[in-house]
């Protein structure tokens, strides 16, 4: 288990370049590291599958191994696992509307339709992947995926590493699980690394997908529920596993996040179970979003 003190990365503030920089390479270090093995097993394993829990930037990690792999002349292509889900049936939909439907389920996928592109992937044969709207909750035309020998497509989603999605794959496929795994320490108190993932969907949330915060606290309550039974039991099948901690980052969130925090903390009946991660923000220096990167996972969640 990794720990950073919250006294380190204060002092380390003092120079935010050069921390961004430390940081920002640790993570592109563990990528490269996969990249390279990757690359060199292409012919054998064309397929990566990328999975992770919310707000793990699953998303981020699969663009930046995209472009890695085209760097060193392979074609790379990336699909999100969202494509493969199934429309919802009169049924779920009412279900969904009382609160009741399980949305973190793998059954929300078409796994058969999954499990044939990865076996024609692995014979270099072309897929026409599908699409879904999500707001009418029903597919849409997609694309045709013309492989050629040598490619590589990188597949992410949160049930990209569970055998009953993937089917019997592990021979076609290199695996990859990221999350946060690093710990925030203060007087002997650890933030929890789910804390790290939950700041990021805040902010992502609030500033793109119109929820607030208490909405988002509630509807993660589901999301780590969902982690609990359908990711974590099969992150030991992964051939790589990246920390995505970027240990300047809860310094960015700690005036975005603030106000909001301290608001809710007197209306929110279970903000107890989050207050640690005020706690923890207060004790931050501050670190301006201008200062980060344009291609920093950060900017997943911040913009």
């Amino acid at each position: 288990m990794k720990c950073i003190p919250v006294l380190e990365l204060n002092s380390m503030s003092a120079d935010p370049h050069k921390l961004i920089e430390k940081s920002e390479n640790a993570y592109a270090d563990q990528i490269s590291r996969a990249a390279e093995r990757i690359y060199r097993e292409r012919r054998e394993k064309p397929v990566v599958l990328i999975s992770g829990p919310s707000g793990s930037g699953k998303t981020t990690t699969a663009g930046r191994l995209a472009r890695l792999l085209e760097d060193n002349g392979c074609r790379a292509h990336t699909i999100s696992m969202d494509n493969y889900f199934l429309p919802l049936t009169a049924e779920e939909r009412r279900l969904a509307e009382e609160g009741r439907f399980d949305f973190e389920s793998p059954k929300r996928l078409d796994t058969e339709l999954f499990k044939q592109h990865i076996e024609l992937l692995s014979r270099c044969q072309p897929i026409d992947v599908p699409a879904f709207d999500f707001t009418v909750q029903d597919r849409k035309p997609g694309f045709r995926l013309e492989y050629q020998p040598g490619d590589i497509v990188i597949m992410e989603g949160i049930h990209a590493l569970n055998p009953d999605v993937i089917g019997h794959s592990d021979e076609h496929t290199n695996r990859v699980y990221v999350s946060v795994r690093t710990r925030l320490e203060s007087g002997g108190e650890l933030l929890h690394p789910s804390k790290i993932r939950l700041m990021r969907r805040l902010i992502r949330d609030k500033l793109y997908r119109g929820r607030s915060i208490t909405e988002t606290m509630e509807f993660f309550k589901s999301v780590e529920r969902g982690e609990d039974l359908y990711i974590m039991p099969y992150k030991h099948r992964a051939s790589f596993d990246i920390d995505t901690f970027i240990a300047y980052e809860p310094m960015v969130y700690r005036d975005i996040l603030l106000d909001d925090l301290h608001r809710v903390s007197r209306t929110y009946p279970e903000y107890g179970k989050y207050a640690d991660i005020e706690k923890f923000l207060r004790k931050l220096e501050p670190l301006d979003p201008a200062n980060v990167p344009d291609n920093s996972l950060v900017r997943e969640f911040i913009g």
